[in-house]
């Protein structure tokens, strides 16, 4: 029996994920939801968007465990919000606070329970790539900026903040990937870490939080968009996502970002030099996440 836990299970290719891996018979699931989750899927609450309630998570994930370990860790939940100036309980911006320090917390706090060759995924992106997004790609990695909603390296405004808030979120998920795959812990359990990438996937519900005019314009632009750019589907990626045979299968190597490899990109610098900027991130989660 495989134990796996999982957020971002309640909607889009998250849900799909989680309803495959329930129907396994070798897999025991348990997903943290900030509402009611689904029917037939055991969860615990959860609000990424308050750290408290991360750790409350984490503690109620010890006891549900019992003398049980963590195979599987996947990391899966993210939001794009309206407006880049709101702040969580904690004072950061949500984006931020959701998509990157809930996680990196969770991960952190459960890492001890991680069993030998456990599969940690995270769900990233490609949007850091200004070949992939030339639109608004992140300029920067530093999580003290980004934590105040600052996403540009100048405090110029920006229009498309709220998109470039996004794409940065994700790129530290990537840079999560790939501390933790070359991570003492991951070299002395054999852990797999998978920064998995879906894709761009209509109908999910992550721009739910947009206003009306953003939501009208995405809803006839995808349409126009899908003659020039292969799109996923949230049965797609979700099906992909909750089959943990397939993260290594060498038909998935378009959709998972292999950590071993050098990220094409040439903003701010190279990818290691992101790394060193978000430095910061992991001193910020032990000192004000970690308590």
């Amino acid at each position: 029996m495989k134990t796996v836990v999982m957020t971002g299970a309640t909607n889009g290719i998250g849900l799909v994920a989680a309803e495959q891996m329930r129907r396994a018979p070798e897999v025991r699931l348990l997903v943290g939801a900030r509402g009611k989750a689904p029917a037939g899927l055991a969860s615990l609450p959860l609000d990424l968007a308050r750290l408290a309630s991360v750790r409350s998570f984490a503690a109620a994930v010890e006891q549900w465990l019992g003398d049980a370990r963590i195979d599987g860790l996947v990391l899966n939940a993210g939001i794009q919000v309206r407006n880049i100036s709101q702040r969580t309980d904690d004072g950061f911006e949500p984006t931020f606070a959701v998509n990157h320090l809930a996680h990196y917390l969770l991960l952190r706090l459960l890492s001890p329970r991680l069993a030998a060759g456990a599969i940690v995924v995270i769900t990233t992106s490609n949007l850091h790539d200004p070949k992939t997004n030339p639109i608004a790609p992140p300029e920067h990695a530093d999580a003290q900026k980004l934590a105040k909603g600052q996403v540009l390296l100048s405090r110029k405004k920006d229009a498309r903040a709220v998109l470039r808030a996004y794409a940065a979120s994700k790129l530290c998920n990537l840079i999560t990937a790939r501390a933790l795959a070359s991570s003492a812990l991951a070299r002395e359990r054999g852990l797999r870490v998978i920064a998995f990438n879906p894709g761009f996937t209509p109908g999910t519900r992550l721009i739910r939080n947009h206003g009306l005019a953003f939501r009208m314009f995405f809803a006839v632009w995808v349409p126009i968009l899908s003659f020039f750019q292969r799109m996923n589907t949230a049965g797609g990626g979700g099906a992909l996502l909750g089959e943990p045979g397939a993260w290594s299968d060498r038909s998935t190597r378009r959709a998972v970002v292999r950590l071993a490899d050098e990220a094409s990109t040439d903003v701010a610098g190279s990818l290691r030099t992101r790394e060193r900027r978000c430095r910061y991130g992991e001193a910020m989660a032990r000192q004000r996440a970690l308590g």
